[in-house]
């Protein structure tokens, strides 16, 4: 006969281990949201291909205002609500959305995005809005339960954003007298001070994780000139200064400096140590994008360049790539697979960074051919993002390896 284990009084058995569904795609934020972001990011390059040749119109926000609204508040604020969501629990030990509460979220983006195509001004207003501030919602509950002083400023930055994204359907329905291009670009500006910040955090700690031996460092000084640059290049967009006489030169001394100082940051990384490891040189190259932008925005001021070379240069190599690097990484840590890019990942990274050369450096050589290299560079994105979903599919909606939750 099996002998029973023996039961100590006083003692309680330990509880059964919570079951891990099969299903695994509303465990933990970055899940679905990583999910849609590569899924739209793939599909809304070519619907924008089809409106910069005249094949279709949107109703609510039409050609390039769509476009880059979408690129900020669909396909980057994706991103980050499933990066703070899932970092969030990290940071707070508190529980953030998931289940039906996640659902709601993710709902909440979809939503907004298809309003956005169709005759339904406000109603693409308040999803547009709302999608932000509930993320910051689901994470400032934690962080301010947790006393997470550290991270108040996610929580603001995602109101924020709600509102800029309300000031652009409040320009566009005339309510109020800003231009809502305008609004998309300092809501662009938003997103690349999270990126910095982000950066900042975890590329040196992917960096001398990833690479025995590297010693990818910060300096205090370095780090505030940064970011404070940074945010001084949100307060000089804000503001009416460029219809000063010195303006301009303000502008372009203010972003010269950020792009100086990010430089230096990038510099301290050691990036030229990190090539033979693509989970970890995907996350410099697009640090380096953000300093190409930087002295790109600069150019713009003296009418070196202009303002969308500079402003693709951030979207498609910075923005582009160093979402597609963390999504990448990040979700393998959190599903408990090895922390190595395979060749399909190896190859959306190639894919993105050269469709950021294509779009930024094919109309400084020639701008009579834009649209060849619009459309070029719209392939090599789809294709990197087509790829991301077709991989990342299976682990996104899969348990974890190690059959724990999250």
């Amino acid at each position: 006969m099996k002998e029973l284990p023996i039961q100590r009084p006083g003692r309680a058995a330990p509880a059964p281990a919570p079951a891990v569904p099969a299903f695994a795609l509303w465990q933990l934020g970055f899940r679905p949201f990583y999910l849609l972001a590569g899924i739209f990011a793939a599909l809304d390059i070519v619907v924008w291909t089809l409106q910069f040749g005249g094949t279709i119109q949107a109703s609510v926000l039409r050609g390039p205002l769509w476009h880059a609204h979408e690129m900020i508040f669909g396909y980057a604020l994706a991103v980050i609500a499933g990066f703070l969501l899932t970092a969030v629990r990290n940071w707070s030990n508190r529980p953030t959305p998931v289940g039906a509460p996640l659902m709601l979220l993710a709902a909440i983006w979809v939503l907004a995005r298809v309003l956005v195509l169709g005759p339904w001004p406000l109603a693409a207003a308040l999803a547009n809005a709302a999608f932000p501030l509930a993320v910051a919602i689901g994470i400032g509950i934690p962080i301010v339960r947790s006393r997470n002083r550290r991270n108040y400023f996610f929580v603001g930055l995602l109101v924020l954003l709600g509102v800029l994204a309300l000031v652009v359907h409040a320009a566009l329905g005339g309510l109020i007298a800003f231009d809502p291009l305008r609004a998309v670009r300092l809501g662009l500006d938003v997103v690349l001070f999270i990126m910095v910040v982000m950066a900042g955090r975890v590329v040196p700690m992917f960096t001398n994780n990833g690479i025995a031996g590297l010693n990818a460092r910060r300096n205090p000084l370095v780090e505030r000139l940064a970011l404070g640059s940074v945010i001084a290049l949100f307060v000089v967009d804000l503001l009416p200064v460029q219809s000063l006489r010195w303006g301009d030169s303000l502008v372009g001394v203010v972003a010269l400096t950020a792009a100086l100082a990010n430089a230096t940051r990038l510099a301290l990384w050691q990036s030229w140590r990190t090539f033979s490891t693509p989970l970890v040189w995907v996350l410099h190259v697009a640090y380096a994008w953000i300093v190409v932008h930087l002295l790109l925005r600069a150019g713009v001021a003296v009418g070196v360049v202009t303002h969308s070379v500079a402003v693709h240069a951030l979207t498609v190599g910075g923005i582009g790539g160093l979402t597609l690097g963390m999504m990448t990484r990040t979700a393998r840590g959190h599903t408990a697979r090895p922390l190595r890019a395979d060749g399909f990942e190896a190859t959306m990274y190639v894919l993105v960074f050269a469709a950021a050369l294509v779009r930024v450096f094919g109309p400084i050589a020639s701008p009579a051919h834009l649209v060849v290299f619009v459309q070029v560079s719209a392939i090599l994105w789809a294709a990197a993002f087509g790829l991301y979903v077709a991989r990342s599919w299976p682990v996104l909606t899969r348990p974890r390896l190690d059959g724990k939750p999250g």
